[in-house]
């Protein structure tokens, strides 16, 4: 397939080139590849008849593309999309809604004639955006809110007088009602009255960039947000939250509502084939406090790592509780491996180059950064090489599945397009 990238101002310059083969540092920054149907940006199929976008294969023969379960489940739609994510700055804060959230919200936008790209829209279809990273390299990440009596030792120790208000906010409402309140507040106060208490933080934080002790990760990163973000409250809601680093091969899941930003890293994302997002800070573009607040849970949590399970020979798979994906990685030996799915599937090499056979013979190249879609009415497939490739298919069929693990009975599904 044909993916485009997406150039926005944070991405990097050498991640996603370098795993094409292209020359690096590239021309402009290098954010995302979108791998997919997404309406806004879908793949195009490659073949010897021609190109064609995915989307338009999948509308013209939902059930052979997508498997009668999944073209019934989805409403005709690949449920899921794929891409690759390279972050060299923050991103901004940000939630996605539950299913019902985007419903009502994108059905009332519509009503309300707002166009799909007004850059004050807040719902750009009607489906929800559950995700899960995988790291590729290093990878720093904002997710949720940790406990607010960490976060109060967290603001004694650094000591700023104009967060005062704040700790005392958090010491009489701790939890979901003081953070809701302190996020909310943030949000709602005229940038000109806000950035003198981001630039007296960015400043502690600056200070403390070295020193020891529980918070220094927290210091060093809201320091380096501010330097990218000068004034914006979102410095002020990053230290309410937990910093996490995934190591390469961890993964992290964000359900509706979680409030995240990526800082730095590159990785694998798979998500629901959405674009909504509630934007919360960290960002010159538009945030709808109210929205947001009716989004994002507050709650504190700990960040939902999700561990690596083995369904085959050399494949582990994410779980997650969204039926839309289930992401796997393959790390292919001499002996191949052999792939089975009632449902589309999309392979993405980041090694090889692999090799993909279909039962009649028909054979296809993959090489690092490239893709190929296997729609459900083609059966088994068979990869070889010495790569590692991650799959993306729909998490249906798992909620079904009587196989023992390990046994790799849990899969199926091409059309060797690429």
């Amino acid at each position: 397939m044909k993916n485009r990238v997406r150039p926005y101002a944070w991405g990097s310059r050498t991640a996603i080139a370098s795993l094409l083969g292209e020359p690096a540092p590239s021309s402009e920054p290098q954010a995302e590849l979108w791998i997919g149907a997404h309406p806004a940006d879908s793949s195009v199929l490659v073949d010897p008849s021609g190109e064609r976008p995915l989307l338009d294969a999948i509308v013209d023969d939902p059930a052979g593309t997508l498997g009668p379960q999944v073209a019934r489940e989805f409403a005709g739609s690949l449920p899921f999309l794929l891409k690759l994510l390279a972050a060299d700055s923050p991103l901004s804060l940000q939630a996605h809604p539950t299913m019902e959230q985007a419903r009502i919200g994108f059905a009332a936008e519509q009503a309300a004639g707002v166009p799909l790209d007004a850059p004050f829209r807040n719902y750009k279809d009607c489906s929800h955006k559950p995700e899960l990273m995988y790291a590729i390299t290093p990878f720093e990440a904002l997710c949720g809110f940790r406990p607010t009596d960490v976060t109060v030792r967290l603001l004694d120790e650094l000591a700023v007088a104009e967060l005062g208000d704040i700790r005392t906010v958090l010491v009489e409402r701790p939890g979901e009602p003081g953070l809701r309140r302190v996020v909310t507040g943030l949000l709602g106060t005229a940038r000109s009255a806000i950035a003198p208490m981001v630039a007296a933080v960015a400043a502690a934080c600056r200070g403390r960039v070295g020193d020891p002790g529980q918070f220094a990760a927290e210091f060093a990163m809201a320091a380096r947000v501010a330097d990218h973000y000068p004034g914006d409250p979102g410095v002020l809601i990053a230290l309410l939250m937990n910093r996490i680093d995934l190591a390469p091969g961890q993964a992290v899941y964000l359900p509706a509502g979680n409030m995240h930003a990526y800082l730095s890293g590159f990785g694998v994302e798979i998500m629901a084939s959405s674009d909504n997002v509630l934007r919360g800070g960290l960002t010159p573009k538009h945030v709808d406090v109210a929205e947001l607040s009716a989004v994002v849970t507050f709650a504190p949590d700990e960040p939902m790592l999700v561990p690596a399970v083995p369904v085959a020979p050399g494949e582990h798979a994410f779980r997650t509780p969204s039926p839309e994906f289930e992401l796997s990685r393959i790390r292919l030996s001499a002996t191949g491996h052999i792939l089975e799915h009632d449902g589309p599937q999309i392979l993405l090499a980041v090694q090889g180059p692999v090799t993909v056979t279909d039962a009649h013979g028909g054979q296809l190249v993959i090489e690092p950064g490239r893709s190929v879609f296997l729609p459900a009415r083609q059966g088994a497939v068979w990869l070889e090489g010495t790569g590692t490739v991650f799959r993306a298919k729909d998490g249906l069929l798992r909620q079904n599945d009587t196989a023992a693990p390990g046994s790799g009975a849990d899969t199926r599904t091409l059309s060797l397009a690429s």
